[in-house]
């Protein structure tokens, strides 16, 4: 019992550090730190080796909005699958037409940008570690509907990473983290839509998002790509202005 009480007690202090320090709102970065975080996450983009790693963030971030997606809409989730060759797939369960499964593939491609838009948000506000601990709690949520090794793995691994920067990171290390996450997300999103666009070109890219949009609501595919890209660069546009901050009040510094 003693033991119990002692282990009761070390996790409500975790908790009350991780709350404390999430709900603490910092400095914001100073804006050269915010254009090398920028310019960092826009590397790892483009450069092909660093993004064939990268991009298994994105996957995640796009299976996990089908899911959020599905639930919200009613739908049943019966797992999530990540592959090592960056793909995924979301089973649900629930009709197979209608709005539901319309907002469920819809949710995918935009995920990715929207969680980027919400970190930018979060970052501007002062609150990265609320962003980083936020990430780790969905990421352990993800890992329950996980159905595969690869995905377990890849899941646990950027966990574990998150915990690791928000727990024993210094705390300017910390908030150059979160801008990096923040600019990476929203980057990032922007890539597997032009990726997308070139397989269907290819014939490669069937049973796409775009394609069972649709066949769904006998419109386009190439409509659908329009929006997933149109909100995807919305995003950025307006993550990135609170990442660098209002330049009026840079001009007044």
């Amino acid at each position: 019992m003693d033991q119990v009480g002692e282990l009761l007690h070390t996790l409500g202090r975790a908790v009350s550090v991780i709350w404390e320090s999430a709900t603490s709102p910092v400095a914001p970065l100073p804006l050269p730190i915010t254009l090398i975080t920028g310019a960092v996450a826009l590397l790892v983009v483009l450069w092909g080796a660093t993004w064939r790693v990268a991009r298994h963030a994105i996957t995640i971030a796009h299976e996990g909005f089908h899911g959020v997606a599905a639930v919200t809409t009613g739908r049943s989730l019966r797992g999530i699958r990540l592959h090592s060759d960056t793909s995924g797939l979301t089973l649900s369960r629930g009709r197979p037409r209608g709005i539901g499964m319309v907002v469920t593939l819809l949710a995918g491609y935009p995920g990715p940008a929207l969680a980027g838009l919400c970190s930018a948000w979060l970052v501007h506000r002062g609150y990265p570690m609320a962003m980083l601990w936020l990430f780790v709690a969905l990421l352990c949520l993800l890992l329950l509907q996980i159905r595969n090794l690869f995905g377990l793995w890849s899941v646990a691994v950027s966990t574990a990473v998150l915990v690791t920067v928000s727990w024993w990171a210094p705390a300017d290390v910390r908030g150059a983290v979160a801008a990096t996450v923040a600019w990476f997300l929203l980057l990032g999103a922007v890539r597997p839509v032009l990726e997308l666009q070139r397989s269907r070109r290819r014939g490669a890219a069937r049973t796409s998002d775009a394609d069972q949009l649709a066949a769904l609501t006998h419109l386009p595919g190439i409509l659908w790509v329009g929006v997933f890209l149109a909100f995807c660069l919305a995003a950025l546009a307006i993550g990135g202005f609170w990442l660098l901050g209002d330049p009026r009040d840079l001009a007044l510094g």
